[in-house]
């Protein structure tokens, strides 16, 4: 597999997949990233009748489910439930596995290379690298702040918390900058873990939380916070995190916060791998692709997931669920030299945790707060967690505790 080589591809008319031309030269479909969309797409193929070779590129030993990572962090869930290894995953259903990372992608010649020196050949490729924290270029975010994106970040909280509430010092505060669903959902569950011993501030450069939110969702997450004295400091921009302080650019003028630590939730970065020749990207660096999930300019790239730019739809788990459906019919499709296509997004609703036991949704005219919602919201994620046999187990886990 890691010597195999693919013949040069013929590039077919803009707006034309695969279909346009002959099949796939090479068969072999190489998927770069395992989360949502990454994972989720070779799943999906997996299941498809004559897939092709297929092969994960992923460096990571353990797959992160991120909409219940909250749920990790306050001890509601455990880390197998929500972070299944690979290997696990992928037993049994024809998925190759490669903990790697890929450093260069030459699209004329459809090759690939790894960080660790491999090189691979690809009949169709798709990209999903996802995303990660943005600094903005902020002085010293990247040094003294904290993100919320992997395991490692969450054990760093669970020890922050554990030694405030031991401190139990006056005026301990910690400081989350970004009042989108992240920061919200994390400002409730920190509350709730914190009892009181350090003072939670949501900081916003924006006018308000949740600006794209349904409004009942965002009135209860106001509430929520309200509940739990998190202040929540709008119009507020940072200039500088340092490593017991922010300085703030307010209304008022400048200001320095005293704060025991600094989360930061504020934007997401995108890094896909070196493509030659260079995709076009939209503003924020994602790649900018077809309906079809095709990179413009590219038949043989695809785009999922966080990374794929597509007109009015943000980089959400719901989207990277559907996308990795559609984009596993268009890999099958591309393979026997069939039109593929377009991906059509279908607005199943908005759930946000909102403290231990609560959350609150949207969904099929339905609106719903409180811990009935917190119920619904983790058995519609137990359906989207990767794998029927995983589903089971994590099932039957609940179902003891709930006995």
């Amino acid at each position: 597999m890691t010597r195999s080589v693919a013949p040069r591809n013929t590039p077919s008319p803009e707006g034309r997949g695969p279909a346009a031309g002959a099949p796939s030269a090479n068969g072999a479909v190489v998927i770069v990233g395992g989360g949502f969309g990454g994972l989720y797409t070779a799943l999906s193929l997996a299941e498809q009748r004559d897939h092709p070779p297929l092969l994960l590129v992923e460096p990571q030993q353990r797959f992160l489910f991120l909409p219940l990572l909250y749920e990790l962090l306050s001890g509601e869930l455990r880390r197998w439930e929500i972070a299944p290894r690979y290997d696990a995953l992928l037993a049994g259903r024809g998925i190759a596995w490669l903990r790697d990372s890929v450093v260069r992608i030459d699209a004329r010649s459809q090759r690939l290379e790894t960080a660790a020196g491999r090189e691979l050949s690809y009949g169709q490729l798709v990209l999903a690298t996802g995303a990660r924290g943005h600094s903005f270029g902020i002085p010293g975010v990247v040094e003294h702040a904290l993100g919320f994106r992997t395991l490692a970040d969450v054990e760093r909280l669970q020890q922050l918390v554990q030694q405030l509430r031991q401190k139990r010092r006056p005026l301990q505060r910690i400081a989350i900058v970004g009042a989108g669903p992240s920061g919200v959902e994390l400002a409730c569950k920190l509350a709730d873990l914190l009892e009181g011993a350090a003072v939670v501030e949501l900081i916003e450069q924006g006018p308000t939380l949740l600006p794209q939110a349904r409004a009942f969702n965002r009135e209860q997450a106001e509430l929520a916070l309200q509940r739990r004295d998190v202040r929540l400091r709008s119009h507020c921009r940072v200039l500088a995190v340092g490593s017991d302080h922010l300085r703030l650019e307010t209304a008022q003028g400048a200001e320095q916060l005293a704060v025991s630590a600094v989360v930061w939730t504020a934007g997401l970065a995108f890094q896909p791998p070196a493509v030659e020749p260079a995709p076009q990207r939209d503003r924020i660096g994602r790649l900018q692709v077809r309906e079809t999930l095709q990179l413009l300019g590219q038949d043989r790239i695809f785009a999922v997931g966080d990374l794929a730019s597509l007109p009015d739809l943000a980089p959400t788990a719901q989207v990277a669920f559907q996308q990795a459906s559609c984009l596993a019919q268009n890999l099958m499709r591309g393979h026997r030299g069939e039109a593929l296509h377009p991906f059509a997004f279908n607005d199943l609703g908005e759930m946000l945790s909102l403290g231990r036991g609560e959350a609150s949704l949207v969904a099929g005219g339905v609106t719903l707060a409180g811990p009935a919602a917190f119920q619904l919201r983790r058995l519609a994620y137990l359906t989207r967690l990767p794998g029927r046999s995983h589903q089971l187990r994590v099932a039957a886990g609940w179902l003891a505790d709930w006995s």
